[in-house]
């Protein structure tokens, strides 16, 4: 038998001790198809609703949502176990969300690109490099006590 928890009655002006989360994680999914710049693509879970995704992106985020879009992802069965029987994943919805006029959305660079430097280094500075990784490559391995390396373990 489930045991509910009770809540303080609401009283005007005293700091309420109950916060409430949302039930759902949204994932925002990198498209693999170009798509336009005010539509954003998000991996929702099968028992969220457009009106409830809408109702959450306005509210906890303030993000004018102009029209929303969703599909059903069957979960691959490709996979097999041990007995060679298949493995499903789990199904889930995809949900393209189109913001309000005017709005537009840049997916993230998590990963910038470092620029690449043109110049070439000079032939000492490439010589001393390489000096320097055959004396650490024939450096004694403390691990191997005193075995020489041509003798393989």
């Amino acid at each position: 038998m489930a045991r509910r928890m009770l809540y303080p009655i609401y009283q005007y002006g005293n700091p309420q001790i109950r916060v409430f989360r949302t039930n759902y994680f949204l994932t925002l999914v990198r498209p693999g198809a170009i798509q336009p710049e005010d539509t954003i693509q998000f991996r929702i879970p099968m028992e969220m609703t457009r009106v409830e995704l809408k109702d959450y992106l306005e509210t906890i985020y303030k993000v004018p949502v102009a029209a929303i879009r969703i599909r059903i992802q069957f979960g691959s069965q490709k996979q097999r176990d041990y007995k060679n029987t298949r493995i499903k994943k789990p199904d889930y919805k995809v949900a393209y969300v189109q913001l309000g006029a005017g709005q537009t959305f840049q997916f993230p660079d998590l990963f910038p690109k470092k620029p690449q430097t043109t110049e070439p280094s000079s032939l000492e500075d490439m010589q001393k490099k390489l000096m320097e990784d055959q004396a650490q490559r024939q450096k004694d391995d403390p691990k191997r006590s005193g075995v020489p390396r041509w003798f393989g373990l």
